[in-house]
């Protein structure tokens, strides 16, 4: 029998193959998941080519997740599932979409939903976006739920399922005939990727932020050099975004001297280093108001039960009494098992002999109390 000395490939070489070549991978128009960074947005347009290789597995486990959620609630629910959209300017794929009883009976009866959306007759067709976050992001999600970007991509998708429908596809084609959806709620469902919790934020459309997504779809097609198209965030080292984007280093290219941060090249000049320092100053002042800020509402919140007051939910975690050893009990259970007593109670040695005759060791509710954290996210939506 011989001992293979060579480490075998790796699963994930073929994994990031196959993501590269997803149409989604190979598509060369603006997609609604692009309406993330205007410069980035602004460099897939101009079709440059990118200079990093960012290591997908994450996003790659999470694209799993999402097309075995996807696959089954079109197989229980008989949902709408990965639809496309598409206009002029940009297209994208939905992830869900769930017809009402009025909708679904313009349908052949073989594509009708299993499950309306008919949590009330005002909330419509629903559009749902599905994501898949880490645990260190999880706490965030659920705080402050949906990111800017993330709103802008829903936005987009619900808007042009408004103004123009389902593109005419074939395994669509019977959408398509529908013309323009009346959407009327939007929907994120997040799964954590790390143990599959879930939690979803439902609002109403906005004809507002939807036009404000198109126009920001619009500014990007205005730009003529992407190079000098906004950065919409902080850079590598500051935000995971920049840190993960395929064209890192043509945004933020190296540094002289080398090793430097890279949000350096955004100081050419002594009054950008002046603006810079009066950034840090207002900073810090920012910081040291808003810790006060939150001390005093701390204080002030004490002695409230949990609860949902006005748009955020109030919960506490801790403030249980500690566990400490009961040494009456111990002598007693000393007593009983023939034990010698010691003349002055010896904790740690009582324990530790105790322990050794197999005998559990009695505790009770001490005075001390563990810390108490309190909890504040946005209240659920009705």
């Amino acid at each position: 029998m011989s001992t293979a000395t060579a480490a075998p490939v790796s699963v994930w070489e073929a994994a990031h193959q196959v993501d590269a070549d997803r149409p989604r991978s190979r598509q060369t128009q603006l997609g609604a998941s692009d309406t993330v960074c205007q410069r980035r947005a602004a460099y897939i347009l101009a079709g440059t080519e990118p200079t990093d290789d960012a290591d997908k597995r994450a996003a790659i486990l999470g694209t799993y997740i999402h097309e075995g959620l996807l696959t089954a609630a079109r197989t229980r629910y008989r949902w709408q599932v990965e639809r496309t959209v598409a206009d002029e300017l940009i297209r994208g794929h939905i992830d869900a979409v769930q017809f009402d009883e009025a909708t679904a009976l313009r349908l052949p009866e073989r594509h009708r939903p299993r499950i309306h959306a008919t949590a009330s007759e005002q909330q419509g067709v629903v559009v749902e976006d599905l994501k898949t976050k880490s645990t260190h992001l999880w706490d965030r999600v659920i705080k402050y739920g949906a990111s800017a970007a993330e709103l802008r991509q829903i936005y987009t998708y619900a808007r042009l399922l408004r103004t123009h429908g389902f593109e005419d596809l074939k395994g669509q084609r019977h959408l398509a005939r529908l013309g323009p959806i009346p959407v009327g709620t939007l929907r994120f469902r997040f799964v954590n990727r790390d143990n599959g919790a879930e939690h979803t934020q439902e609002f109403r459309y906005d004809e507002r932020a939807a036009e404000h997504a198109r126009w920001w779809v619009e500014q990007v097609h205005a730009i003529k050099d992407p190079d000098t198209a906004p950065r919409d965030f902080d850079g590598p080292g500051l935000d995971p975004i920049c840190d993960h984007c395929p064209f890192r280093t043509r945004c933020w290219p190296p540094t002289d001297p080398p090793g430097a941060a890279p949000q350096s090249i955004l100081v050419r000049d002594d009054a950008d280093r002046a603006a810079a320092l009066a950034d840090y100053e207002r900073g810090q002042q920012l910081e040291s108001h808003g810790g006060r800020i939150r001390k005093l509402a701390r204080a002030k919140l004490d002695a409230a039960p949990p609860g949902i007051y006005g748009d955020h939910q109030l919960t506490w975690t801790g403030g249980n009494a500690k566990p400490e050893p009961d040494i009456d009990a111990m002598l007693r259970l000393f007593r009983e098992a023939g034990l010698p007593v010691p003349t002055l109670p010896d904790l740690t040695a009582m324990t530790a002999q105790l322990k050794a005759a197999g005998v559990a060791v009695p505790e009770r509710d001490s005075r001390s109390r563990t810390p108490r954290t309190i909890n504040v996210t946005r209240a659920p939506a009705n």
